[in-house]
């Protein structure tokens, strides 16, 4: 336990980390690597400035406290000050991934074998031009303690394997990928029949797609099109240090107003498993289930202490960095859409004339969001039909919110084994999205 400065708030966040990383391109061994590290983040607060240092010697971190308290202003009454009374008192040992359930125990051989399980099922197809298989895995082990009691300690680790393919038939050319990630080694095993069909399934597509015909659609958006969506385009506006300082902003999205048809919810929570998991936040704040739209109303965001306090509302878990070196901002955990009552089926067979997108290249957006469909499909007279090449499909924001006229009766929530969220200059963070089946009327496509 570290002598926190008296009259001034303090914290320290250590972080203990084990990562793998393994990449072969085209039957070559490109990378494997294994990487242990150590690091801490400690901040002074005085009511009126942060103090920050990020250092990577555990030894030093009560010299650092004392540092950052010496260019700080004492204050009596920084107790009361808002900010701190928002930060939690949490106190306990919440690891989740000890002894087998901890990939750091799982030697890198087996999980080059792994690796290469998968690429051996798909590696003679004759369409396959290139081929590249990634392996990943990452665990963190976190402490935190603060002047106000908080001491704790957690953790949260996750592991994937992503198989990247570029196809050629003739002039054809078509590129997609398949990811499998999970908390835990075991799970990823025995899906090679899914790699299959994935490569089945986008040498059809390559072969057989047809250019879309530009105009106004009923789109169904699969869960991960639909997480993106959700992730991408209302997310990102969730997170409250925008509106800090703006009026405006506070008053576009106040609390209770209507910003979505009824069968619209959207929810931020990371107790799901997944890339978006962890227990606490960076700020040592229990991790909680934040709706933010219900039934079309916005119902909530995400905060860390600061943002809470500006804006008096409650903290929700959401202060996240990417690693001991920079300190948490507001970020999403897990994003995704609430599922409602119909099964996908009737919600294809009502459209007379859309498309479903199937899978995602790419999404962005904020005002106007963007998405590159990869696998898509033309919906004819409520039956799939045709597979469509389409470049984009954009909307605005508010207007697509209120176009979404169904949602499916299952959730699946997905995570991407490489990359991550960026924000500000942090990249990537390991988040999670998803959702129902999701029908969007009048959508540009192109």
């Amino acid at each position: 336990m570290y002598k926190f400065p008296d009259l001034l708030y303090s914290d320290v966040r250590i972080e203990d980390v084990f990562e793998t990383k393994i990449v072969i391109t085209n039957g070559k061994l490109d990378e494997m690597k294994e990487k242990t590290y150590q690091g801490a983040f400690i901040r002074v607060f005085d009511g009126k400035k942060w103090y920050y240092s990020a250092i990577s010697d555990i030894d030093m971190v009560q010299q650092e406290l004392d540092s950052l308290s010496k260019l700080a202003e004492k204050n009596e009454n920084i107790a009361e000050n808002p900010i701190v009374k928002k930060f939690e008192i949490n106190k306990g040992d919440f690891r989740e991934f000890n002894k087998d359930k901890d990939i750091s125990q799982t030697a890198i051989n087996e999980k080059k074998r792994l690796l290469l399980k998968y690429t051996d099922k798909i590696k003679d197809d004759k369409h396959i031009s290139s081929l590249k298989s990634n392996y990943v895995d990452s665990k963190k082990t976190k402490k935190f303690y603060s002047s106000k009691g908080a001491d704790l300690i957690f953790d949260y680790q996750t592991c994937g394997i992503r198989i990247s393919f570029d196809l050629k038939d003739g002039e054809n050319t078509f590129s997609e990928s398949f990811d499998h990630t999970s908390d835990f080694f075991e799970n990823l095993k025995g899906d090679e029949e899914k790699l299959e069909f994935k490569l089945k399934k986008s040498i059809e597509f390559m072969k057989e797609a047809e250019e879309v015909e530009q105009g106004k659609y009923t789109v169904i958006l699969s869960p991960i099109a639909a997480g993106i969506f959700a992730h991408e385009s209302f997310g990102h506006k969730s997170e409250s240090d925008f509106m800090v300082g703006d009026e405006t902003m506070k008053k576009e999205w106040e609390i209770g107003k209507k910003v979505g048809t009824d069968v619209l919810t959207i929810v931020d929570d990371g107790n799901p498993a997944g890339n978006g998991h962890v227990t606490f936040d960076d700020e040592g704040t229990k991790t909680k289930k934040t709706y933010l739209i219900k039934n079309g109303v916005l119902t909530g965001r995400l905060h860390s202490g600061s943002t809470a306090a500006f804006l008096e509302e409650e903290v929700t878990g959401n202060a996240r960095s990417i690693n001991f070196e920079y300190e948490p901002i507001v970020r999403m955990t897990t994003t995704y859409i609430d599922k409602s009552e119909k099964d996908i089926c009737e919600l294809i067979s009502e459209v007379e004339n859309g498309i479903l997108v199937e899978t995602i290249k790419h999404g962005s957006g904020m005002t106007t969001f963007t998405l590159a469909p990869s696998l898509a499909y033309a919906i004819r007279n409520g039956t799939i039909a045709e597979p469509l090449k389409i470049s984009v499909i954009t909307g605005n924001v508010f207007e697509t919110l209120n176009e979404i006229d169904a949602v499916s009766d299952m959730i699946k929530l997905h995570s991407f084994t490489l990359g991550g969220c960026g924000k500000m200059e942090q990249y990537p963070l390991p988040v999670g999205f998803g959702g129902p089946y999701v029908r969007v009327n009048n959508l540009n496509v192109q």
